[in-house]
């Protein structure tokens, strides 16, 4: 038998923009600040395109029409989940990399 769990998810109620980050506040009361480099359409608008953003779904989302972008809450909360962030290894730094054999050279047998 399986059991539904109902997962409370936060909301988007506010966002801000700076040359440098973004702020979202959440239903909850929390704030998230994340630096607007994740976003490269962000980055090159001008901060009037930046201020026009509206929320989708409820708050589930955040849209900017002019700059086509569209921002996910469920990214801004857990961004290694769905985004590759800059400088950010793609394996976890405890495990080393792998180590390949290299292949020996084939030499022809002459008969």
């Amino acid at each position: 038998m399986s059991t539904l769990i109902e997962r409370a998810e936060a909301l988007a109620v506010d966002v801000s923009c700076t040359d440098d980050d973004q702020s979202v506040v959440f239903s909850d009361g929390r704030t998230v600040t994340v630096p607007l480099a994740w976003f490269p359409r962000l980055v090159g608008a001008p901060a009037k395109q930046r201020a026009g953003w509206e929320l989708i779904g409820g708050g589930v989302g955040i849209h900017w029409e002019v700059i086509d972008e569209d921002i996910s809450v469920a990214s801004l909360l857990q961004p290694e989940n769905f985004m590759r962030l800059p400088d950010k290894a793609l394996h976890p730094a405890s495990r080393a990399p792998r180590r390949t054999k290299k292949a020996k050279p084939v030499r022809a047998v002459r008969g």
